[in-house]
């Protein structure tokens, strides 16, 4: 027997099916927003429904857009002839974080998983290896995560863009160690992608 009222059972429902939320964190979320006032518990549920019927696709990069293109691929200060490729509209943020990169986007919508049924198809890859192909691209920087998934991703985009366009250069973002790290604490897959990331000082 549920001792809640039905409206606050759905609410603590829908709110456990978020991602990292369990039935305690929902039901705290539940009654925090129970506490908050009309107004501010509206201007939630206000923001939630705008996001949904306003933001949609880029229709060049697959970044999130409200309207056919992203900020991004509008902005005409961006460096047209290069293409950072990333799994997730999330994985654009840290890098623009970084102020380092000035070029546009590509999101592919996920990583390569056979096991989990992600084929390339299941993918944005013929969208980026057509938009390549197209012209005016001299480099396509690989973001994809560092995981297994990530590095088989990586690859297959690489052999595919070398076929379609053998002149445009295809790099991978280095990995190794983190700035202030302890070589004594460092793993031997991390310290040895340092290693051969090494330059020249």
């Amino acid at each position: 027997m549920t001792v809640f009222a039905p409206p606050v059972n759905r609410l603590i429902t829908e709110l456990s099916r978020l991602p990292g939320i369990g039935q305690r964190t929902a039901q705290r979320l539940a009654f925090h927003i129970l506490r908050q006032p009309k107004d501010e518990a509206l201007a939630l549920a206000d923001a939630i429904r705008e996001v949904k019927e306003t933001v949609g696709l880029c229709e060049v990069c697959f970044n999130l857009a409200v309207g056919p293109r992203c900020r991004i691929c509008e902005d005409e200060r961006r460096e047209a002839g290069m293409i950072c490729v990333v799994e997730e509209p999330s994985d654009v943020i840290p890098i623009e974080r970084t102020n380092e990169y000035h070029g546009r986007y590509h999101v592919l919508g996920g990583a390569l998983s056979p096991i989990d049924g992600v084929d390339p198809e299941d993918l944005r890859i013929g969208e980026l290896v057509g938009r390549v192909a197209a012209g005016a691209t001299r480099e396509v920087v690989m973001a994809t995560n560092a995981t297994t998934t990530g590095e088989a991703t990586a690859l297959f985009i690489a052999d595919a863009l070398r076929e379609r366009a053998p002149d445009v250069a295809v790099t991978r973002l280095a990995s190794g160690l983190p700035v202030g790290a302890d070589l004594e604490y460092a793993d031997e897959m991390t310290l040895g992608r340092a290693l051969r990331g090494r330059r020249e000082l």
